[in-house]
């Protein structure tokens, strides 16, 4: 019953026009669309990163089992849009305070999203989402019909000093955890010492050498998204396991500090890792000069109004707390900045993001690409916008001429086979 459902849901949205956006030819091509339709609903879909908020996961109010107005990602988009699986994520931004007093903080949040991704599962819609601890509760919970949910942990800075925390991360369903995030941690530097040139470790610290074995025993995997490319060398000769990142693009296609270079994807074939290619626009398509002048010049008008850097939330709190006639004094000026000083370049598609697989297939072949969003964190291109139109995804790949093999490795396949050899080497 709960498949039939869900494939309904598919039914429906397969019967609306693909997104004009996306780059492709017009979508009059009968049978490739329904090849499109058919793979789509026979594949385990992953999207390996989604952002949450814990006050969508009450029982109180709107939550992520009913369709919200402000989220991309939530059970019903995911019904809707055939998407089978996502990695829920624990991510706590960086703090410059590495000591017991922010530690403690970080935990704490990172526990209050653990115990909210729990309790989607076990209160708000057990019926129809499961937790998976391994690649066989994937494959189990999508055959009943239910979405498939894993648990990511997007910063290693909440663990402190205390490595044992690794392991009660895991106990609690982490099975992918970063090393740093925007800002070097007390375990590996970050790729933003690109931007600025200040390093912390050079690569790993001592701490964070200990915490990969302490992944490797325990089965976790090594997401290398954020951390510095020295850190991603370093952990591809010490992991005894394949590494993940969890949600990066192509250096080659835009220059930016969170997207693989050449060399690194190269390293990852060897290790026998996957990068799952990212929907973030500006990660998949970038002008890095005017990127960086933007940045810079929002950056001294946020100093001009002291508001602290931080993420996304923080920094809207920032503004909103500032007295009315300089907060709109504070947003002329941004306005200024962004729409007229450096305007962005048209938003990137399905097709742009595409062309980072293709890329990736290319350089270190097909068993090693998978795909992630960000949605809810920033993540989202034209024609995917939420997880309702995950569709569009599949119907791009089919037109470049992948076979229902290939996307079934792309869309989650690479990624359970990289899971699968950690939980090996865990064995061992």
């Amino acid at each position: 019953m709960l498949r039939s459902a869900a494939l309904a849901a598919l039914t429906m949205l397969a019967a609306q026009p693909l997104l004009a956006q996306s780059g492709r030819r017009p979508a009059n091509d009968a049978a490739a669309l329904a090849t499109a339709r058919s793979i789509h609903a026979k594949v385990l879909s992953i999207d390996t990163h989604v952002d949450i908020a814990p006050a969508n996961f009450t029982e109180s109010g709107p939550n992520y089992a009913q369709k919200l107005p402000r989220t991309q990602v939530d059970l019903v988009k995911m019904e809707e849009g055939g998407l089978v699986g996502a990695f829920l994520i624990v991510y706590v931004g960086q703090s410059p305070n590495l000591d017991s007093d922010g530690f403690a903080r970080a935990n704490a949040q990172a526990i209050e999203k653990f115990d909210a991704i729990h309790r989607l599962t076990k209160q708000l819609a057990p019926s129809r989402a499961e937790i998976a601890y391994t690649a066989a509760d994937a494959r189990r919970i999508h055959q009943s019909g239910k979405r498939v949910i894993f648990i990511g942990v997007e910063n290693g800075f909440p663990i402190g000093s205390d490595i044992t925390n690794v392991q009660k991360f895991y106990e609690r369903g982490g099975r992918y955890m970063s090393l740093a995030h925007n800002g070097h941690s007390q375990l590996s530097d970050s790729n933003t010492g690109e931007r600025d040139g200040v390093w912390l470790h050079n690569g790993l610290s001592p701490l964070g050498r200990q915490v990969i074995a302490e992944m490797n025993r325990l089965g976790m995997m090594i997401d290398v998204s954020h951390p510095s490319k020295q850190s991603m060398l370093q952990t591809i000769a010490l992991s005894k396991a394949p590494i993940m990142g969890s949600h990066s693009g192509v250096r080659a296609l835009c220059n930016h500090s969170r997207n693989m270079d050449d060399e690194q994807l190269d390293a990852l074939k060897k290790n026998g890792g996957v990068i799952q290619l990212v929907a973030f626009n500006s990660y998949v398509k970038c002008n890095p000069t005017k990127d960086a002048e933007r940045a810079a010049a929002i950056d001294a008008l946020r100093k001009d109004y002291g508001i602290a850097a931080g993420n996304r939330a923080e920094v809207q709190r920032a503004i909103e707390a500032l007295p009315n006639e300089k907060r709109n004094e504070y947003l002329a000026k941004q306005e200024d900045i962004t729409a007229r000083r450096y305007p962005s370049d048209p938003a990137a598609t399905v097709k742009d993001f595409v062309d980072h697989i293709d890329y990736v297939v290319k350089r270190i072949g097909i068993d090693h690409v998978g795909i992630s969003s960000d949605f809810d964190g920033g993540g989202g291109v034209d024609g995917w916008r939420s997880a309702s139109e995950s569709l569009n995804v599949t119907a791009e790949l089919v037109h470049r001429g992948y076979t229902e093999q290939e996307i079934t490795k792309i869309w989650g396949g690479n990624l359970l086979r990289v899971m699968e050899r950690v939980e090996k080497v865990a064995g061992k």
